[in-house]
């Protein structure tokens, strides 16, 4: 009898624990019905339309074309910042704006492939001295391209585009490893992503799961544009690079005994076993098989002890000894845990990409919530967000400008978007560059 009652006892306890951690998860991480979607849905892009005008800009100076700006602090037109927000323009029905995007980018290439990552009205503006805008030229032409149905524009550019790809293996690309590094975490954009080299006195530099997937974004779609304009030999070219390269992502930064790409030390060959934003990247190209793919989002990317916070997916897992949600770096980028949408965005296309529907339901309710909340709160929104409280962490409260008014942020935000489209009407914005 007192075997019996102390069984019945931990199973009692057993029950209350699970039952209390259920609840708990329940409390967490917040079912979104169909309805509450669509609302949520409705009320963003209402929103957004208000907003997204603060992110375009006419033709000024250099810039000959409309040019695409993050708003508030910054003025200038950045890499990735501007790819982003094109593609959303494009998306709802504004292709032009990928197109301008690309045209004041090329007009920037140099004898020897190098582009300046940001464009302002007065010129090309150098930062990390000889480094070359992230990996997305080719792929916003591609993709622009594609949507319009139009390739020919392309001819007098082309052999501007291939030169900015032999740049990038001048200097970025490993031979031994075949795989792309940075050289710091400035010049990936996830500035002080801690998977990576972010100290000055630090000298290392690491083959890089993001690095290596745009650039392999990067060659299938010149590759494409290759063959729509009949340079057969290019395309052979470049395929059979796309597809080293993309064997080489999964031989050197896979790592099979924790199921996850990591970043690997140049020097020594060894994974930097560090869970970040970059290390999700290849799963927006389908990099990794299915079974590796869904093995490593459930490990990963929705473990609530490692990237799924209240508030969103975060920068770096919560178990990383640099996890925080401070605003640490000036002015506005801390990739070290706050919840970002851009790359909340990124992994909606993982998600997608690996059958893990409802988890994109809770992610699109979840940064609609937060971003509408902001901008009922302070009439835009931040960069990045507190991904425990939820609280905007950039820009702070006290850049506002000469009217006094909140400065804000609007740019790649403007994806969330996006991610509720292809939930609520299966619009899917999947930056597919595939089938070469």
């Amino acid at each position: 009898m007192k075997i019996k009652l102390i069984f019945l006892s931990i199973f009692a306890a057993t029950i209350f624990i699970m039952t209390s951690c259920n609840q708990q998860k329940s409390e967490k991480f917040k079912l979104f019905t169909d309805n509450e979607l669509t609302t949520l849905k409705t009320e963003l892009t209402a929103q957004f339309q208000i907003l997204t005008p603060q992110s375009i800009r006419p033709a000024e100076g250099y810039l000959k074309y409309p040019y695409l700006i993050p708003a508030g602090f910054y003025k200038q037109m950045w890499d990735w910042d501007g790819f982003f927000i094109a593609n959303h323009l494009a998306s709802t029905g504004k292709p032009e704006y990928l197109k301008y995007w690309a045209l004041n980018l090329i007009a920037g290439i140099d004898s020897a492939g190098y582009v300046a990552g940001c464009a302002t009205t007065v010129g090309p503006r150098k930062v990390f001295g000889e480094f070359a805008m992230k990996p997305f030229l080719s792929q916003g032409v591609y993709l622009y391209s594609k949507q319009v149905s139009d390739f020919a524009w392309i001819e007098p550019y082309y052999d501007a585009l291939m030169r900015v790809l032999e740049y990038r293996d001048k200097t970025q690309l490993d031979t031994f490893y075949n795989c792309y590094f940075w050289e710091n975490a400035g010049q990936s954009g996830a500035d002080n992503n801690p998977a990576m080299n972010y100290f000055d006195c630090d000298s290392r530099s690491y083959l890089a799961p993001d690095a290596s997937t745009f650039q392999l974004r990067e060659i299938i779609a010149q590759a494409l544009i290759a063959k729509e304009l009949g340079k057969t030999d290019d395309y052979q070219k470049l395929t059979e690079k796309a597809n080293k390269l993309k064997e080489a992502i999964n031989n050197v930064l896979w790592c099979g005994q924790d199921k996850i790409y990591y970043t690997v030390d140049r020097e020594t060959g060894e994974f930097y076993r560090r869970v970040s934003y970059s290390s999700i990247i290849p799963l927006i190209q389908n990099i990794a098989p299915q079974a590796e793919g869904k093995e490593m989002i459930k490990r990963y990317l929705i473990n609530p002890q490692e990237m799924k916070a209240k508030y969103g997916y975060r920068s770096l897992s919560a178990k990383d000894v640099d996890y925080n949600n401070k605003n640490i770096i000036i002015p506005f980028s801390n990739w070290q845990g706050p919840v970002w949408p851009v790359a909340n965005y990124l992994y909606s296309i993982a998600l997608k990409n690996y059958g893990f529907e409802d988890e994109l339901r809770w992610q699109a309710g979840t940064l609609a919530e937060l971003l509408l909340a902001d901008i009922k709160s302070c009439g835009s929104m931040h960069e990045n967000y507190n991904a425990d409280s939820g609280a905007g962490l950039a820009p702070a409260a006290d850049y506002v400008d000469e009217n006094g008014k909140f400065v804000g942020f609007i740019g790649w935000n403007l994806c969330t978007q996006n991610i509720l489209e292809g939930v609520c009407n299966n619009k899917w914005m999947m930056l597919e560059i595939a089938n070469y």
